[in-house]
């Protein structure tokens, strides 16, 4: 994969760093097909891939919040930046009247802002002082154009067969209200304060181009919770990120960025180098859950709670041993436990890079948590990544029961910016 080296130069607003881990780099990632599953981002190479932070440093310290992330490079930033502690997704449709034109001008708008505060810097105009005591704090956003996106723009003959709707599973309870839209962003970054600041300056950038469909905001481990990097758990208590391709394996790029030269048409060049996310709003019947007996929780996900090894033994990186049965003569690993029907190899080799947020959004009238995951899935196509594993985990996983698809949508994220250049240029503008 080329590399690009992100900017290291500690922020000129950073004149007295917080004292901590110089970024997330050693964290893995994690979340679901379904929900769950397998993922691991974290990898042990050399070098800073594009989208990744290079810890900036002052002397012999280093500072979580002076690390920046680079917004320009091969791919956008937040696909392969190791996850961050706070994040914020968010839908616009462009309003009546607003085309091809206006969709220019507001990219052009936002990835100046992005540039800015990922770098650390004021926004061009109206900054609100949010975040002025802060650094970067490894501040990613991300741009992505949604299926509607290109009869507004006139460019239906350039949206490409993989942003195709994604088919309907029996499982999803979908809000139309809280599905899709014209244009996606996701905005993550290791200070509260950062991620909402960015929120607020893309919002008002919008202007009278684009409205608000909808927002959702989640958040992680916080880097340096642990005594060492390690895999997160999610709000079920298990560990989540195990299995996620990584940089270092040579089929990455493959899984997960449109190939400079792929079989499309010519008008589809415009996405060499981006990937598709699936965002999908996932709700954790957490009460349920929590009645279960440990027992009975490892065996809907087949892996143990405590070290997230597999129920055949080893530790949480050891592959399943998938045909290993047990004194009962039944396998070890249940036919219908969620790791078991999500593996790679039980799908062909399908495989997409997850990245997401877990969310918490208060308590219903009835007591039960409104909580759960944004889960975010990356790869070079859905119909090869994400519908597949879906499709079987729609057909009988354990972990179905305790679940909820409420929101769901599929966004093509172009390629990183050149120099000078603004995110979806070359679409818009090809």
């Amino acid at each position: 994969m080329t590399e690009s080296n992100p900017d290291i130069e500690i922020s000129r607003r950073r004149l007295l760093g917080t004292v901590g881990a110089a970024g997330a780099a050693g964290l893995a990632l994690g979340a679901a097909g379904g929900a769950l599953a397998h993922s691991a981002l974290a990898d042990s190479g050399s070098g800073s891939a594009p989208g990744t932070p290079a810890p900036s440093t002052a002397g012999s310290l280093s500072s979580l919040g002076a690390t920046k992330v680079a917004f320009q490079g091969d791919h956008q930033a937040g696909i392969i930046t190791p996850l961050q502690a706070k994040g914020h997704l968010i839908a616009f449709d462009l309003t009546p009247g607003a085309g091809r034109t206006e969709a220019s001008a507001l990219l052009r708008r936002w990835s100046d802002t992005a540039r800015r505060l990922m770098a650390g810097e004021t926004a061009a105009t109206s900054d609100s002082g949010i975040a002025l005591d802060a650094g970067p704090s490894s501040l990613t956003v991300t741009f992505g154009f949604g299926h509607s996106f290109f009869e507004r723009t006139g460019l239906a003959a350039r949206r490409p067969a993989a942003l195709d709707p994604l088919p309907n599973f029996s499982s999803d309870r979908l809000d139309a209200q809280r599905s899709n839209g014209d244009l996606w962003v996701q905005i993550g970054a290791n200070d509260g304060l950062v991620a909402f600041h960015a929120l607020r300056a893309l919002q008002k950038d919008a202007g009278d181009a684009a409205r608000v469909r909808w927002q959702m905001n989640g958040f992680n481990r916080s880097p340096g919770a642990t005594g060492t990097p390690m895999t997160a758990r999610n709000l079920m208590g298990q560990i989540d990120g195990t299995g996620n391709p990584k940089p270092s394996q040579p089929d990455f790029d493959k899984r997960i960025f449109v190939p400079a030269a792929g079989p499309g048409p010519a008008e589809h060049a415009w996405m060499a180098g981006g990937s598709y996310a699936v965002v999908r709003r996932i709700r954790m019947l957490l009460d349920d859950w929590d009645k279960q007996s440990l027992a009975q929780q490892e065996q809907v996900i087949g892996r143990t709670k405590a070290t997230g090894a597999p129920l055949t033994g080893g530790t949480e990186t050891t592959e399943m041993a998938l045909d290993k049965l047990g004194a009962d003569g039944k396998p070890v690993i249940p036919s219908n436990a969620h790791a078991r029907i999500s593996a790679p190899a039980q799908n062909g080799g399908a495989a997409m890079l997850r990245r997401p947020f877990s969310f918490h959004d208060g308590i219903g009238a009835d007591g039960a948590p409104d909580a759960g995951l944004l889960f975010i899935c990356w790869q070079a196509d859905p119909l090869r990544g994400f519908v597949p594993v879906q499709r079987k985990l729609d057909r009988g996983d354990a972990l179905s029961e305790f679940i909820r698809h409420e929101s769901s949508g599929l966004y093509a994220v172009p390629p990183g910016p050149r120099n000078g250049e603004y995110v979806g240029q070359r679409l818009l503008e090809g």
